[in-house]
């Protein structure tokens, strides 16, 4: 996601994008109960349907709504909020961020799109539908992933601390420090918000980490080792990032960077 390898890549861009359909996800956080000081399990996944994606992106962040797919794509110069048709990976409408901003996760709320940047400390809000710039916001930190449930927007910033902020006015309600077996989880990057759960990639890992939002508890890891063959891994900024939900059709979709196609695939206990 960061670091001098993707400021290295600005010259050099493509992407890669994944899409999970989430099948044995079934069950709430609250119904999924942990021995006190156990680590949390890790399942896998199997693949569904391959799809093409723009390789000329550089992707941060993916949100699905109401049948269309949008997503976000990074590096000064190369930011861009964008719509895209999912069968086709076909970019159907694209706004581009000023240079000076590294773009980063986006979430939809309403009639609204947000979208974080990377060390500017300022979020852009756009009307949905147009991509018309509506308002902006500040924050401290950096901004990594972003994603929202019925009364927060939910931002992640690289460190083990997902915070919770108001829609409306942006100013912080709460945070919550995320551990598995009392160990903080750091690189915690895109997100989406899933039945209850919040969804994070580890940032240059290839793993998914599900997070009670409560108490910032993990809950389970999803490991995606070998859905992409090293030789599609263009160099080490390749890594799996991004995620996205279809909420009406029980879909879960995950992009990475620099990868050349977007995967469906379900859940599946590890054998």
């Amino acid at each position: 996601m960061k670091g001098s390898g993707a400021l290295r890549a600005a010259g050099a861009l493509c992407v890669c994008a994944l899409v999970m359909a989430v099948v044995g996800i079934g069950r709430t956080s609250a119904q999924m109960p942990l021995r006190d000081g156990a680590a949390a399990p890790v399942f896998t996944y199997r693949v569904v349907h391959t799809y093409p994606h723009d390789r000329e992106a550089f992707t941060q962040g993916l949100e699905f709504a109401d049948g269309q797919l949008y997503e976000s794509t990074g590096l000064n110069g190369h930011s861009s909020i964008r719509r895209v048709q999912l069968e086709t990976g076909r970019i159907l409408q694209q706004r581009a961020v000023s240079p000076e901003h590294f773009g980063e996760g986006i979430t939809i709320w309403r009639t609204l799109l947000f979208e974080l940047t990377w060390q500017s400390k300022i979020a852009f809000v756009y009307e949905r539908d147009s991509f018309k710039p509506h308002g902006s916001f500040s924050y401290t930190g950096e901004g990594w992933g972003l994603t929202h449930n019925d009364t927060s927007l939910i931002m992640s910033d690289g460190t083990p601390e997902i915070r919770f902020l108001d829609p409306v006015t942006f100013k912080e309600q709460r945070r919550v420090r995320v551990t598995d077996a009392g160990r903080p989880i750091a690189g915690l990057n895109e997100l989406e918000y899933v039945k209850g759960q919040v969804f994070a990639n580890v940032w240059t890992t290839d793993r998914i980490v599900r997070i009670e939002p409560q108490t910032g508890r993990v809950l389970g890891w999803v490991d995606f080792t070998g859905l992409l063959s090293p030789a599609d891994r263009v160099n080490g900024d390749a890594v799996l990032n991004g995620i996205a939900y279809d909420a009406a059709r029980d879909r879960l979709f995950v992009t990475g960077k620099l990868w050349p196609k977007l995967f469906e695939v379900t859940i599946a206990p590890r054998a």
